[in-house]
């Protein structure tokens, strides 16, 4: 499906998820996949079709409208709750949902969501912060593998048994597929693995394992252990594994920083996260 990102000056977002443009530009858009909402020019809001579609489908022969449903899964995911503080929070509202039911909705809409995410993110920065840190799942010790730009938001993750050169190259080669380009610099620890994996996998970019120029990566690692001491540890590695590739994409949108950042520029970036959150989820 064809995605867009629009790229939109912080002085045009006075009127959040609308944009003054030109026929011209609605015309390019309309051919791109995306329609304007109201159809004519001077200010529209763009949504894409494609996307819409598919999650329309998702949402049939559910009881709950979409605003609620992604309204659930936002809450799991960004902030360190459980099912039942969800359902908590959803009876103070007024609608009555079962912990079962958000845990379902999660495992279904999540994934949908995290894809339209990665689709609608566009291009990231070019320095891969990478790092690994254990993970202990019925009595086993696993690895968490993780990379994240130099801004912080997640490239993507992995979980093995092992921290070996195998892994590490795994993970290099899933990263690369995954983004479809090579970084132009690579920041890692000094664990042997690392260079060995970058020899075969990507030797032409700049390798840099000095001292505290991964903290960023080492960083990103908090949200986990604050979930895995909320869940009272991960229970297997494929729910490991699709917790973080869904809370990956929701906490980049989310993610739009407080330092040496005006307060009406961080409101403006926050409603716009909003924004993007409600058409991807179609729950405008």
């Amino acid at each position: 499906m064809l995605s867009l990102r629009l790229q939109v000056d912080i002085h045009l977002l006075r009127c959040v998820g609308q944009v003054p443009v030109s026929h011209d530009v609605i015309a390019f858009v309309d051919r791109a996949g995306f329609v304007p909402a109201n159809g004519s020019g001077g200010i529209v809001k763009l949504t894409a079709v494609g996307d819409n579609r598919l999650m329309e489908s998702l949402y049939r022969r559910h009881r709950f409208p979409p605003e609620i449903i992604s309204h659930a899964v936002w809450l799991y995911h960004r902030f360190t709750l459980s099912f039942r503080d969800v359902e908590d929070l959803l009876a103070e509202r007024g609608v009555t949902v079962s912990y079962e039911a958000i845990r379902s909705w999660c495992r279904k809409f999540g994934p949908e969501y995290a894809r339209t995410l990665r689709r609608r993110q566009g291009r990231l920065g070019d320095i891969w912060h990478v790092d690994e840190v254990f993970i202990t799942i019925r009595g086993e010790r696993h690895y968490l593998w993780r990379a994240v730009d130099q801004d912080g938001d997640v490239r993507d993750i992995l979980v093995t048994r092992r921290r070996d050169k195998r892994a590490a190259k795994r993970f290099f080669r899933k990263v690369l597929k995954q983004q479809g380009r090579p970084p132009w610099q690579l920041v890692t620890d000094k664990l042997r693995s690392y260079p060995a994996a970058h020899r075969e996998v990507s030797p032409s970019v700049n390798h840099r394992t000095g001292k505290y120029e991964n903290n960023r990566a080492e960083v990103s690692h908090q949200h986990t252990r604050e979930q895995e001491r909320q869940m009272r540890r991960f229970k297997s590695v494929p729910q490991l594994q699709q917790f973080l590739s869904v809370h990956g994409p929701i906490h980049n949108l989310f993610r739009v920083g407080r330092h040496q950042l005006k307060a009406v520029h961080h409101r403006l970036l926050r409603e716009r996260a909003f924004t993007d959150w409600k058409t991807a989820t179609c729950a405008c």
